[in-house]
């Protein structure tokens, strides 16, 4: 069982050992009554939940366990611009189409931006994100690819060329790359407790330890779990892979659209700032171009984390400090006095084409899912745009709605270990 498997990566996690919790919200009890349901409290139903107060919306938001318990509090904290896969909307939109929806995650990074400023969440953000190519041919690659987001969408970033990698990064691995300076890293539990505490300022009813067993649809749609329920005019589901993980399954027709895949990450002790400062410029996020990709960045306290192993078989990789160490070693071989006292991971979900996937069920029941690994920054979009929809302005959600999605092969019992076997070869194929 998928949550059997997440609570053993969630009891080392740097993110938990860094934030003092608020103590929890009281657990749903008996009837409330709401104009908008929101089922999980992660950034995108946060988010949903913060925009559509905004608007005069009463709020009701459930969660299963505590508030950003799943990948918002647990990932590599990258926020950044464009989709998992640019592709999936490029082979499917028209020019203009896709220039707006590249726009619609530049606003993502403004908006992080913004809700920091408005809330005072201090979430250790750092502007500046790195793509490294790992050889000549990902180089050229990733070097037409940057000239291509810069003459299509007028989005400024800067090529770093071979020579000059070093006064960039240092390490012996990367053969090139490019900067981004709008996007960046935070932390992201900091910021997910941060938007839940502006949620709850403004109006925001939050009920932890309330898992979602069945929800009736109809015009009055009822959201129920074992011990109460909400009675609303609109559903809003953002608990992407452990939606239907407690009970009967609230939307079985999503299941088949997404994949839960085990990302996990590493934090070493702190090397001190002049160390950490001396590793990448600007202390900037750092990812490399693989299909089976690693990144990593500096903590505001002088950590290298360390991300990148994933499991598509959702087996939480052995020995893992072990294991994941030796992939940052291969990277930053300097750092190999440091202790790793910190390991975690947790599952996020992915499409087929690694393309968001937003839609309606019905006309008062929206759902937010398949961030696929790239959510951070687009989540908080993803909360707007939903709430945009419920209040009559659906243009922008029906936009990314429009993406075609494809369920995995294989059905129930074949969909994972066709996934692993597609994996290996995408493994091969960064090897060579």
């Amino acid at each position: 069982m998928l949550l059997d498997k997440e609570a053993q990566l969630t009891q080392n996690s740097y993110y938990e050992a860094s934030v003092t919790r608020p103590a929890p919200s009281p657990a749903l009890m008996g009837r409330v009554s709401a104009d908008v349901c929101v089922v999980g409290a992660g950034l995108a139903g946060l988010s949903a939940a913060l925009e559509l107060r905004a608007k005069g919306y009463s709020v009701a938001v459930i969660e299963a366990k505590t508030v950003g318990w799943g990948a918002s509090g647990r990932n590599g904290g990258q926020a950044i611009v464009g989709y998992a896969s640019d592709e999936a909307i490029e082979t499917q939109f028209a020019p203009e189409a896709c220039k707006r929806a590249w726009n619609i995650t530049v606003e993502a990074l403004q908006l992080i931006r913004q809700r920091i400023a408005d809330h005072a969440i201090d979430c250790d953000f750092v502007p500046g994100y790195m793509s490294m190519a790992v050889n000549e041919k990902k180089g050229r690659q990733l070097a037409q690819a940057t000239a291509d987001i810069q003459k299509r969408y007028g989005y400024e970033m800067q090529t770093i060329a071979a020579p000059d990698i070093k006064s960039w990064i240092a390490s012996d691995r990367f053969h090139s790359g490019a900067f981004d300076p709008q996007s960046g890293h935070l932390h992201p539990l900091k910021y997910t407790l941060g938007l839940a505490q502006a949620a709850r300022a403004a109006g925001v009813q939050i009920f932890e330890n309330s898992p979602v067993v069945e929800i009736v649809r109809g015009a009055k749609p009822l959201v129920k779990t074992k011990q109460g329920e909400v009675v609303c005019d609109f559903v809003v589901l953002a608990g992407n892979v452990y939606l239907d993980a407690y009970g009967k399954a609230v939307a079985p027709e999503l299941n088949k659209r997404i994949m839960p895949v085990g990302t996990y990450i590493v934090a070493t002790e702190s090397m001190g700032k002049e160390r950490a400062d001396a590793l990448i410029r600007q202390r900037s996020a750092v990812c490399d171009t693989n299909f089976v990709l690693d990144y990593f960045r500096p903590t505001a306290d002088h950590r290298m984390l360390f991300g990148g192993r994933v499991s598509y078989s959702s087996a939480t990789p052995v020995n893992l400090i072990g294991s994941m160490r030796k992939r940052m070693l291969d990277v930053f071989p300097q750092l190999s006095d440091l202790d790793v006292p910190y390991a975690w991971g947790g599952f996020v979900d992915i499409t087929m084409n690694r393309g968001p996937d937003f839609g309606r069920l019905g006309t008062n029941m929206y759902y937010l899912q398949g961030f696929s690994g790239h959510g951070l920054a687009l989540t908080g979009m993803a909360g707007k745009l939903v709430a945009e929809s419920i209040a009559g302005q659906a243009e922008r959600f029906d936009l990314l709605a429009k993406i075609k999605h494809h369920p995995f092969p294989g059905g129930p019992l074949m969909r994972t270990p066709a996934l692993v076997l597609g994996m290996l070869y995408y493994q091969l194929k960064d090897l060579l």
